[in-house]
């Protein structure tokens, strides 16, 4: 067990790093950040940030023997990265399992021989070949780099013979996959926890609307049958245990018209759709990957009310400064800034989160709280 007051390192600085470095403070717990940027969201709430590159091995070393664990806040941290600093403190989730999920034909292939339900795929390495598994898969298709996608990019959906040549020169030499379009009835993910004994827990299913390919409300309980819920619950929790996680992963899944689930994608890491947490649940997804990776004992997951989430990404700054109060009119609804300087558009700058009696009620809610900022 890792005790309070020891020191946990975060690869990664951004909002994750942050919510999860107030988490930590709160129990008590040392926290120092590694990426190469200054003054970021997770560094303002951390005790140390170090600013080096990933690639700074040296550097990295020296992090790795300072902090007593360590853990991280996104996927694209070099895999080198991850097993230099495990030379001399345990990392959770494991550097192989970073591996695999930070590159999409590593993780689908993982998912496809334990027989786990996926879109259809196939690894692109020609133009010649995306034009045989196009015909092969029929159109529409969605031709995706393999590495250090997020958000929709590095994705590019292709409907006619005509536009594969430019989605293929769009790769500029990247490894890729293609995988057949799913016309889905809608989206739904799975945030669990697994500790180091092999106990796991999870928050139930999480319903997401996404908008430009970022998620735009996730709210739970899910609109979905108990069958599906069932069905989710237990395909996430085989992914845990199949890759031995320790920590917290995301389930990301389609469900199709005719009520099937596939899995879109993993997160091993605390997710955008599991920010309501914060508010509706006994233990939030970042308390509880703390007590994950720290040996702790896993918290409660129960969900207090029912909760929507939406979140505020910079195009809301542009224009004029938000009217933060006017969205907090209600007293259900909960602010959370991430303390970025620079609005952008598409760039995520906070959340909000509203609780009700109702899933139908507390989105309405958070809706109209962000269209009065």
């Amino acid at each position: 067990m890792i005790p309070p007051n020891s020191t946990i390192g975060v690869f990664g600085s951004g909002q994750l790093g942050r919510m999860f470095a107030i988490a930590a403070r709160t129990l008590g717990y040392r926290v120092q950040t590694f990426s190469p940027e200054t003054d970021t969201p997770t560094g303002q709430i951390a005790d140390k940030e170090i600013v080096s590159p990933y690639e700074d091995l040296d550097t990295v070393r020296k992090f790795a023997r300072e902090v007593d664990v360590i853990t991280f806040e996104f996927e694209n941290v070099p895999f080198e990265t991850v097993q230099a600093a495990a030379e001399s403190a345990d990392v959770f989730p494991r550097g192989e399992i970073l591996h695999t999920t930070q590159n999409r034909l590593r993780e689908k292939a993982f998912l496809s021989a334990n027989n786990f339900p996926v879109t259809p795929f196939k690894k692109i390495a020609s133009e010649e070949e995306l034009r045989k598994v196009f015909a092969e898969f029929g159109a529409p298709c969605v031709l995706k780099t393999a590495g250090f996608g997020y958000d929709g990019k590095g994705q590019t959906r292709i409907s006619a013979f005509g536009e594969i040549e430019k989605a293929f020169a769009s790769l500029d030499g990247a490894d890729a996959i293609l995988e057949k379009f799913i016309d889905f009835e809608k989206e739904v993910s799975v945030v669990a926890a697994r500790d180091r004994k092999g106990n796991c827990v999870n928050y139930g299913v999480f319903e997401n609307s996404h908008s430009k390919h970022i998620l735009d409300v996730s709210f739970a309980p899910a609109n979905i049958s108990k069958k599906i819920y069932d069905e989710a619950i237990e395909i996430a929790r085989s992914v845990l245990e199949n890759l031995d996680l320790v920590g917290v992963m995301c389930v990301e899944f389609f469900l199709t018209k005719d009520e099937k689930l596939l899995i879109n994608e993993l997160a091993p890491r605390p997710h955008n759709s599991g920010h309501l947490t914060i508010d509706a649940c006994v233990t939030s997804q970042f308390e509880q990957q703390l007590r994950a990776v720290c040996g702790l004992p896993l918290g409660s997951t129960a969900q207090l009310k029912p909760a929507a989430m939406a979140n505020l990404l910079g195009d809301i700054w542009l224009d004029r400064e938000p009217n933060f109060a006017r969205a907090l009119e209600n007293e259900n609804v909960k602010l959370h800034l991430y303390g970025k300087i620079e609005p952008r558009k598409a760039r995520k700058m906070g959340h909000l989160t509203a609780l009700a009696d109702s899933t139908s009620d507390a989105i309405s809610r958070v809706r109209v709280a962000r269209e009065s900022l």
